[in-house]
Order: structure tokens, then C-alpha cells, then sequence
């Protein structure tokens, strides 16, 4: 090799390692860019978060690192701030007094009835509700009333109260004592306790299904004097849609100012009762609904003079407090 062909290539590697320091090894995220993910992440709106991220990872491949540590610190602080305000609601609800926690709402309005009364009157209905970690407590009133010429032609009443215990995420142990009074069917008072088992078949956000059953007794007291005691089985099954964010369909027996819905059959060897509520509410602010429902009462073997099955079109506004 000459002399001037070993200086032309030391020259040439002097220049290659020159240009190679000058180019640098990660180029920061741009500002504009930054401010972007900056003002999604001033929002705390994860939705939003993720996608002005996915947007910068598109239009900046090489930073990929860059945005995923801040999408990554983001998270932890959520998370974080998740967990935090669920260790603090926990801790008030073990703190919580017995008439703490409870929340409720209310029914007013009108109802069409047909079977044994064909009449038009007024409804009205109170849920209390107060949820806890593994216990929820639920108590229900309803009333139907008419009166007419100096006359009543409605007047049916009912009472509920319902505990129920978590077993696991999916199962749970419920309670119920029930009291109801319906003068037109021929019932003077009837009793009815019960217990058994529940499953939580669905749990979406828009989406709630369970089923519960287990055995029943229950006291009839009927309007000719006679009473009558008998053990019972009894099937439950509650249902929630949230169609859009302001429709919801229910069926519902539990409570008629409740959002969830259900259908409960009690059984023995000579009577079966079958109570089904379906309801569509339509929210008109926070605290206000509008709910039109369709109940369905059937009673397979009724005092005489009685027929076996009643309908109750109810038109109502409930409210949230």
C-alpha cells in the first residue's frame, strides 16, 4: 500500500466517524407533540389519553419509547389514584353507621287496572338501598289505590324488605320477608319469608342478569276469614338493559321505583303466584325519570269469585335522592 492511499483512507474514516457523532442517537419527541399528549393527560380522560398517544405513535415512530414511558407514568398514576379513592370508600363503609350509606328513590303517578277491578287511580312507590361491601339491604313499598264514587275500587299494598351476602364475585345468599294485601283479589294479608341461593349470571356495565331461588312459607289470610299455611319454593329472576345512555328496559318485581328488574314465581302443591313487572325508563336529568311498566299478577288458584290473572299499566316519574 503507498503512502498517500493509507492517508486518503484515514481520511476517509476521520470523516464517516465525524458525521456519525453529529447525528444523534434518539431525537426528543417534538413540543408540539408533547403539548398534545400534555393537554389529553390535563384531562385525566383515559379514553382520550390513549388515543391522542396512539395518534403520536403513528406520526412519530421513532419516539415510540418516549411516549410509551409517559403513556406508562400516566397509568401508574391512575391506578394509583384508583386504588386510593377504593381503599378510602372501603374504609367509610366500615365506618359507616347503621342509617348511613342508604340511598332511595321515589314513584308517583297513575295506573290502568284490569282483571278483578277494571278501574284508573293512583300509584305510588319508596326503595331504600344501601349497599355495602359484602351485605346489601333492600326495602321495598307500593301502594295502588282508587276510589270512586265514595266507593273503593282499588287498593292493594305490598312490603318487601330483602338482605343479601356475597359469597364470591358471582354467588351471593339472599333473605326476603314479604308482606302484601290485595282486598279485590279476596286477599286480607299475606305473609311470606324466604332464602336461598343467588347467581350473578352477568355483570356488565350496560348489561345485568341474575337468578336466585330457594324455599319459601307462606300465610294467606283470605277476605271470607279462612287461612290457610303452606311451604313454598320460590324462583327469581332479575334483569337490567341499558339500551342507550338515557333508556333502560327492566323487569321488575322487587320494588316498582327500582332500576333493576326481575320476575319471581313462588310455587307450593296447590297455588302458584307469579308476579312480572316490565318497565321502560327514560332518564330526564339526574335525579328524574319517566317510567312506563306493564305488571302481569297471576294467582293459579284464587278465592271464589276471583279471576286468576290481573294487569296494572302504571305510568310514573321516579326520583333519584
Amino acid at each position: 500500500m503507498s503512502c498517500k492511499a493509507g492517508v486518503r483512507d484515514v481520511t476517509m474514516a476521520t470523516i464517516m466517524v465525524g458525521l456519525a457523532a453529529s447525528v444523534p442517537a434518539h431525537a426528543e419527541l417534538p413540543e408540539p407533540v408533547r403539548a398534545m399528549i400534555d393537554a389529553a393527560i390535563a384531562t385525566g380522560d383515559e379514553t382520550k389519553v390513549r388515543t391522542v398517544t396512539e395518534i403520536a405513535r403513528a406520526t412519530n415512530p421513532g419516539d415510540q419509547e418516549e411516549i410509551d414511558a409517559i403513556v406508562a407514568n400516566f397509568e401508574a398514576r391512575v391506578a394509583a389514584r384508583k386504588a386510593a379513592e377504593a381503599e378510602a370508600k372501603v374504609a367509610q363503609i366500615r365506618s359507616a353507621g347503621m342509617f348511613d350509606n342508604w340511598s332511595g328513590k321515589g314513584e308517583f303517578g297513575a295506573f290502568r287496572a284490569t282483571g278483578n277491578s277494571d278501574n284508573t287511580g293512583v300509584t305510588a312507590g319508596l326503595t331504600l338501598d344501601r349497599q355495602g361491601i359484602d351485605w346489601r339491604h333492600k326495602l321495598t313499598g307500593r301502594v295502588d289505590y282508587q276510589r270512586a264514587n265514595g266507593l273503593t275500587t282499588r287498593e292493594q299494598y305490598l312490603a318487601r324488605y330483602e338482605p343479601n351476602f356475597n359469597v364470591s364475585d358471582n354467588f351471593y345468599v339472599y333473605a326476603l320477608a314479604q308482606y302484601e294485601r290485595d282486598r279485590f283479589q279476596g286477599i286480607a294479608a299475606r305473609y311470606a319469608v324466604s332464602g336461598g341461593m343467588g347467581y350473578q349470571a352477568l355483570k356488565e356495565d350496560d348489561i345485568q342478569l341474575s337468578v336466585k331461588a330457594g324455599p319459601a312459607y307462606r300465610v294467606t289470610e283470605f277476605a271470607d276469614g279462612r287461612n290457610e299455611s303452606r311451604i313454598a319454593g320460590l324462583i327469581g329472576l332479575d334483569f337490567d338493559w341499558n339500551i342507550t345512555e338515557k333508556l333502560k328496559l327492566t323487569q321488575d318485581t322487587n320494588a316498582v321505583a327500582e332500576t333493576g328488574g326481575s320476575a319471581v314465581a313462588i310455587i307450593d302443591s296447590r297455588n302458584t303466584t307469579l308476579d312480572l313487572i316490565t318497565g321502560l325508563d327514560a332518564r330526564i336529568n339526574r335525579s328524574l325519570t319517566a317510567r312506563f311498566s306493564y305488571a302481569v299478577e297471576y294467582d293459579s288458584n284464587p278465592p271464589p269469585g276471583a279471576v286468576q290473572t290481573d294487569t296494572l299499566s302504571r305510568v310514573t316519574l321516579i326520583y333519584d335522592f
